[in-house]
């Protein structure tokens, strides 16, 4: 099998169950061993915030000197990208090996009626090649909610991490922001340490602190007060405790991101972990997560975000309000159909002189012709085009120095537009 093969076979998988549940993938990883029972880890469940918080955390920990694995959904750069140990992803010889040996286990459980998801299979291959290489600790983000998620069937982590909530994947997950902080407060074990993100909705905290209290764990809320010396398109400095830390990401809604997962190593501390100042100082100056408002090029700017909900592209209209507020603005934007597109692009679309909308490379995707459509109930020019490079050369025919190309929408588009990019 080789790795094109590989990939094939784990896509072949439903990318949903018949019905939530943790029995079908707690039985796939008892027959693979229990390679969880051999781990220990950090667990975040959110709705924004979750990989840039998680990659924070695990840099950190790499810098510490602790073997590192670090579990992200979805990816952005490429598949493998999924599974990553001290920063580096799963050599594409080891998933084929991994994917040998446990589908067979797939196939077995599908003729018992036992249908496994994709995201199932993923995270099992995660558990295998984590404990065959010894990791100290994972850092592990869930899926889809959290009550429910595969990565849910693990024991107490050394800390349960909640992020930013927001209305996302509502159909799923409920309407309310209280419902959705219920589900991801599913990850919430006994007696353990939770820490959650500060700036919440009304209500998501008091479920938060009511779900710790019931599951006798210690919270800790990420509301210190932060000195932001310095924030522009190069990242910010700030200082939290009387300590100075540099993040590379772009947007003060990052430092509140890393202020939680500051607040997580000091309660890895807490469980006894080794990380130092130091370490966390190099950990987060060298974290690097793409198509989180990544700058792809400077002249013009190009900036590429995975934003696709709401509250992701809040925070990106905010940061093009506070780093780009002269700088005329041109748009590609392709959406998910299921996504709350209008409530979305109410908040950014008034910023661009000009947008192209694409359709993201996924079956729930949205048209660029309806996309263009709602564009233009808010009085701003819409093109649709369906070809990225060819709407990514669009855009920079409109640019000059005093323009930037702003990129957004979907994770699923993030990744192909940045290959593009990246090549021309």
């Amino acid at each position: 099998m080789n790795y094109q093969e590989a990939v094939e076979k784990i896509d072949s998988l439903l990318v949903f169950g018949s019905k939530p549940g943790l029995e079908r993938v707690g039985e796939l990883i008892k027959r693979i061993g229990s390679p969880d029972k051999k781990l220990q880890f950090v667990h975040v469940a959110g709705t924004n915030g979750k990989g840039s918080t998680c990659v924070l955390i695990a840099n950190t920990l790499k810098c510490a000197g602790y073997k590192t694995g670090l579990f992200i959904s979805p990816y952005v750069l490429e598949f493998r990208e999924r599974f990553q140990i001290n920063g580096e992803m799963i050599p594409e010889k080891k998933l084929c090996e991994i994917v040998e040996k446990l589908f067979p286990i797939v196939e077995e459980m599908k003729e018992e009626g036992k249908i496994i998801t994709e995201f199932e299979f993923v995270f099992a291959i995660a558990m295998y090649w984590y404990a065959e290489e010894k990791c100290d600790i994972v850092v592990l983000e869930t899926g889809l909610g959290g009550r429910f998620d595969a990565t849910n069937i693990i024991d107490t982590p050394l800390v349960s991490v909640i992020t930013s909530i927001s209305l996302d994947h509502t159909a799923i997950l409920g309407d309310t922001y209280e419902k959705i902080a219920f589900e991801k407060c599913g990850i919430i074990k006994p007696n353990g340490i939770t820490v959650a993100y500060g700036e919440q909705k009304d209500g998501v905290i008091d479920v938060i602190k009511n779900t710790a209290d019931e599951r006798n764990n210690q919270l800790y809320i990420a509301d210190k007060n932060v000195d932001v010396k310095k924030s522009d398109l190069n990242g910010s400095e700030f200082s939290v405790d009387g300590m100075d830390l540099i993040i590379k990401f772009i947007g003060k809604h990052q430092v509140k991101n890393a202020l939680t997962a500051y607040c997580t190593i000091k309660a890895l501390r807490e469980r006894g972990l080794n990380i130092s100042e130091s370490a966390l100082k190099e950990g987060f100056a060298a974290a690097f997560f793409p198509a989180r408002l990544e700058i792809l090029k400077k002249e013009p700017i190009v900036m590429l975000d995975g934003s696709h909900n709401p509250d992701g592209v809040k925070a990106l209209a905010n940061a093009l309000k506070e780093y780009m507020a002269d700088i005329k603005k041109i748009g590609i934007v392709g959406m998910l159909a299921d996504k709350d597109v209008k409530t979305a692009l109410s908040q950014i679309v008034p910023l661009f002189d000009e947008v192209i909308t694409v359709a993201p490379n996924n079956p729930r995707k949205m048209s660029a012709e309806e996309l263009a459509d709602i564009v233009r109930e808010y009085g701003i020019k819409a093109n649709a085009e369906n070809d990225y490079e060819k709407a990514y050369q669009k855009a920079l025919a409109k640019t000059g120095k005093d323009k930037a190309v702003i990129i957004f929408g979907s994770l699923y588009l993030s990744g192909d537009m940045r290959k593009i990019i990246k090549k021309l």
